[in-house]
C-alpha cells in the first residue's frame, strides 16, 4: 500500500538524559500521541503519514472518530533477535529461553531488540513481583553492556499476556510499545503465541494490539488519548 509521506519529525530525551528517539527508549507510544496531535491540530489531515524518528522512518495509521483519532496503528519494523545486535554479550544466531542467573536466581530469558534492547521473563502472578528490587539487577547485568528493559511476562492464553516493565533509566513504567512488541515476538519465538495473529497485551496503562507478522515485521494499535495541553515558556532553553 502506498503511504502519504507527510514530513513530520520528533525527537524525545529520557530520563538518563540522553537523546531519545521514539523507539530508543521503548517509547513507541509517543509516536502515536504525536499522530493523534497533529491530526487533531489540523497538522495534516492524513490518516495514513511517516513519521521520521533517530531509528528511522516509522509508518503511523490514523483511526479518527467525529474528527478525532481514536486509535493508532504503527508500523513498527522488523524484530531483532540476533544477540550481537540487541546487543547482549552471547554467540548464535539467537538468545530464546537462555538460562540466566540474576540475583542469585535462575530465570529463563529471551532477549529481543525493537530499536532497543529488551529481555523477556516469564513468570506467575507478576503483580506481586517487587520491580524495584528486580529490575536494576536485570538493567545492569552484565550480559547487556547498553543495560536492557526487561518485560515480566504472565501467559494467559495463546493470544493474551499480562506485562510489566522495568525500563532503562526510568524504572517500573506503565506502558512500553517497543516493550509490548519485544514481548509478542518472544512469545511467538517461546512458542506460547503464533504469528499473524493479533496479541493483546495488558499493561498497567491500558492495553495494545500487537501482530509479529510471518515476514518479521511487528504492528502495534493501540488508543491515544489527551491527557492534558497547556504553554510552556521555552525562553529559557539556549
Amino acid at each position: 500500500t502506498k503511504r502519504s509521506a507527510v514530513p513530520l519529525c520528533r525527537r524525545t530525551c529520557g530520563k538518563a538524559n540522553q537523546q531519545a528517539a521514539c523507539f530508543s527508549f521503548g517509547h513507541a507510544t509517543h509516536c502515536g500521541g504525536f499522530g493523534k496531535y497533529v491530526y487533531d491540530k489540523g497538522m495534516t489531515d492524513k490518516t495514513e503519514i511517516t513519521l521520521e524518528t533517530n531509528s528511522g522512518i516509522k509508518y503511523l495509521t490514523l483511526f479518527p472518530e467525529n474528527g478525532k483519532v481514536e486509535y493508532v496503528e504503527v508500523d513498527m519494523g522488523k524484530a531483532v533477535i540476533v544477540p550481537k545486535d540487541i546487543p547482549v554479550m552471547a554467540e548464535g544466531e539467537s538468545f530464546i529461553s537462555v538460562p540466566v542467573e540474576v540475583g542469585g536466581i535462575e530465570y529463563k530469558i529471551t532477549c529481543v531488540s525493537m530499536g532497543n534492547p529488551h529481555a523477556v521473563v516469564y513468570l506467575d502472578n507478576i503483580a506481586d513481583l517487587e520491580l524495584e528490587k528486580m529490575g536494576p539487577l536485570f538493567e545492569n547485568h552484565k550480559l547487556f553492556p547498553d543495560r536492557i528493559n526487561t518485560e515480566f511476562i504472565e501467559v494467559i492464553d495463546s493470544r493474551t499476556l499480562n506485562m510489566r516493565v522495568w525500563e532503562r533509566g526510568s524504572g517500573e513504567t506503565f506502558a512500553c510499545g517497543t516493550g509490548a512488541c519485544a514481548s509478542v515476538v518472544a512469545s511467538v519465538l517461546n512458542g506460547y503465541c503464533c504469528r499473524d495473529e493479533e496479541i493483546t497485551v495488558h499493561l498497567r496503562g491500558g492495553d495494545l494490539k500487537i501482530t509479529y507478522c510471518g515476514d518479521g515485521t511487528v504492528i502495534m494499535k493501540g488508543p491515544a488519548a489527551l491527557i492534558c495541553d497547556g504553554d510552556v515558556d521555552v525562553s529559557f532553553i539556549k
